[in-house]
């Protein structure tokens, strides 16, 4: 028996991150294989600056507290955008 579809999709989290969240550079993966289950997001933003890792998983959890409610497993990393160009795939 699958789970049911969490109504949530990897173009409407994407869409909700980059304009909640001031991103620059948004990257959703459903990791369920497509019930909208389990994600994991790398998600690039200024007002991430000067915040440290766990103050930036407070923001993204609070911001996006409706989304999340509605999956089984949300992963997320996030980045200011001078540390995404350090640290993005050349």
């Amino acid at each position: 028996m699958s789970a049911p579809h969490s109504g949530i999709t990897t173009e409407s989290l994407k869409e909700t991150i980059t304009e909640k969240l001031q991103a620059e550079h948004v990257e959703v993966v459903d990791q369920s294989g497509g019930c909208g289950q389990m994600f994991e997001v790398i998600i690039v933003s200024p007002i991430f600056k000067d915040k440290k890792l766990l103050a930036r998983h407070r923001l993204v959890n609070e911001t996006l507290k409706e989304e999340i409610s509605k999956v089984h497993a949300f992963s997320q990393k996030s980045y200011t955008p001078e540390e995404w160009e350090k640290k993005k795939p050349q």
